[in-house]
């Protein structure tokens, strides 16, 4: 429904032949809204007609005590009248890498709205868009600085990724490759440390999950069976190898091993080197196989008790 504002009935002095509003706030006293023209749907209301409407609305706001219902209907019918204001605002942000919902961005835009037309001053003779494009503006960045980073860090460290992805930007049109954290650091008037601190930050503005497929070298897939070959993220990750456990231990023995006498070395590496049973150590080595497994466990309980030591 779009409403045609008439000479009539937005002029407030004329209270007698004026109908009181209703609107979505509910209906206030005819005393207090005489002569506002009726807007059932404010948020349908053209362009032109809720820039008339709104000039009217806020003539009668000056003039309304804050806390009551026609304060408050007066009000909220502006904010209904004006959310265009806040689609506006929003466009550009709701395609942003990361960002929340279009429905969560106008409703933080919606704030602004309000802290605009609770701060608007009809007699500077401005428009209230003047003033609301960066209320609105504004809150919308500071959510988007408060709220979508993965992972928080400093406000000064995020105001310093945005820098940081301008200057990539320009430097690297202007020298055809990647600059590196030199160039970045001379053309901001940044120590090397700064910037790089600040490439470092910038890694935590997003994250991806390590279960998503990840695609080829060139960034196109293959086929119908691309997704079903793609490995994720988390599978083409390294593991902890547990070999490396094993090195280590191999080279906290090693001297333990140079200060056994020659007979248990030698039942050792019958025993764990050539793979043979204690039967066949005894016979090797003209012992019996109690003998044996007395050495054996005798030399083992001595090395581990001293390697546990260190």
């Amino acid at each position: 429904m779009t409403f045609t504002a008439t000479a009539e009935a937005m002029t407030p002095t004329n209270p007698t032949t004026a109908t009181p509003t209703g609107g979505t706030a509910g209906t206030a006293d005819a005393s207090g809204l005489g002569g506002l023209p009726d807007v059932p749907c404010p948020r349908e209301l053209s362009t032109r007609d809720a820039r008339e409407l709104t000039r009217v609305f806020f003539d009668r706001l000056q003039s309304l005590d804050e806390g009551t219902r026609e304060y408050q209907y007066v009000r909220n019918t502006l904010i209904e009248m004006n959310i265009s204001l806040v689609q506006f605002a929003a466009r550009p942000f709701r395609d942003r890498p990361g960002g929340p919902e279009n429905e969560d961005i106008v409703q933080v835009g919606i704030i602004g709205l309000i802290k605009a037309i609770d701060r608007y001053d009809p007699e500077r003779n401005t428009q209230l868009t003047t003033l609301a494009l960066p209320y609105i503006t504004g809150e919308i960045k500071r959510h988007f600085r408060d709220t979508t980073w993965a992972v928080r860090v400093p406000r000064r460290l995020q105001e310093l990724r945005l820098e940081l992805a301008k200057a990539t930007e320009e430097l690297t049109s202007e020298t055809d490759h990647a600059p590196t954290p030199a160039e970045l650091a001379e053309r901001l008037a940044l120590s090397e440390d700064e910037v790089r601190e600040g490439l470092v930050a910038a890694n935590g503005y997003s994250t991806q999950s390590l279960d998503v497929p990840q695609e080829n070298a060139t960034g196109a897939t293959q086929g119908p069976t691309a997704a079903r070959t793609a490995r994720s993220l988390g599978e083409t990750l390294g593991d902890v190898d547990p070999a490396l456990e094993a090195v280590e231990d191999r080279h906290a023995l090693a001297p333990l091993l140079a200060d056994l006498d020659e007979r248990s070395s030698q039942i050792l590496e019958l025993r764990f080197g050539q793979e043979m049973t204690q039967a066949e150590i005894g016979a090797e080595i003209g012992l019996s196989q109690m003998q044996v497994s007395r050495l054996l466990t005798r030399t083992l309980g001595t090395l581990r008790e001293e390697l546990l030591h260190d």
